[in-house]
């Protein structure tokens, strides 16, 4: 907030604290929702961008810029909600038809979750192909995550989805330890599967429809952040787990932003770095498993 500050105050402060106050809104959302993300599926290695939501904001992206062109899109919150909206409405589509009281409901809903994303990645190419190369090129920016264009209005309504879903992460907490131990178990331990798993997945939804909207896509950072804490964590609480997710996601992007700014001269974008590492994790990940 004030390395190398040498303007007014007036204007550093604000403009400086939007990009924290996003940073740390996506953050927590990107790492809460990728823990519980896993927590459900039973797998460390999958981040809810694997039901298509990327690929949904990207043909969101391309379906404005055919209709309306580049040259505005209108009231910035109406445009958040909207594509807030169509992601949540897509994922509570899929959970009501997908998931019912068989076993194997969950992965059948990843499956259509991957086919769904293949599938807008091919709207979205085709579409792209209708346009002008001009927007195409103004377009493309708004594939990649930034933190430094984030309208500052927003931020107050983000803040509120983010905080409502938090409130209802923490009221299920003790389900989620729970959850840990498997199926099986956590019927016979008295735990509402399936409609735990519902909630969950909603929450999930929720999380990741804001933070994309917000900012953009950021597709490896929760697996990044959430094997980082698992590792710097030695319980399997969530209580403790989700913090401490939440606190090395803030770290990761106000220092990596730091780092770009004062010793790259901003010649890279914080997402694109991001990406890279998070990519690294996964094949990390991948070749442990396979031994």
């Amino acid at each position: 907030m004030t390395i190398g500050a040498n303007g007014r105050w007036g204007f550093v402060l604000p403009f400086r604290g939007a990009k924290v106050a996003s940073m740390l809104l996506v953050g927590c959302a990107v790492a809460t929702a990728t823990v519980l993300f896993q927590t459900v599926t039973g797998n460390r290695i999958l981040t809810p961008a694997i039901m298509g939501f990327d690929e949904l904001y990207r043909l969101i992206q391309t379906g404005l810029v055919v209709a309306i062109g580049t040259g505005g899109f209108g009231d910035p919150r109406l445009r958040f909600l909207a594509e807030t909206g169509a992601m949540v409405l897509f994922a509570l589509l899929l959970y009501r038809w997908l998931l019912n009281r068989s076993e194997r409901s969950l992965h059948l809903l990843l499956l259509v979750g991957v086919v769904c994303g293949v599938l807008f990645r091919s709207l979205s190419q085709f579409l792209q192909r209708m346009i002008d190369p001009n927007q195409f090129v103004v377009l493309q920016s708004s594939f990649f995550a930034n933190f430094n264009t984030v309208h500052p209005e927003l931020l107050a309504l983000a803040a509120l989805f983010v905080l409502a879903a938090c409130v209802g992460v923490w009221r299920l907490l003790p389900q989620l330890d729970v959850l840990l131990l498997g199926r099986d178990s956590a019927i016979a331990l008295g735990v509402d599967h399936r409609r735990t798993m519902t909630l969950v997945l909603i929450l999930v939804a929720v999380l990741v429809s804001v933070s994309t909207a917000l900012v953009g896509p950021v597709t490896f950072l929760g697996l990044l952040v959430a094997n980082l804490a698992y590792r710097a964590m030695p319980t399997y609480r969530h209580a403790v787990v989700l913090p401490a997710a939440a606190l090395i996601t803030a770290v990761t992007l106000v220092g990596g932003q730091l780092v770009l700014e004062r010793v790259f001269a901003l010649n890279a974008a914080l997402s694109i770095v991001i990406e890279f590492l998070g990519g690294i994790t996964l094949l990390i990940l991948l070749a442990r498993r396979a031994r």
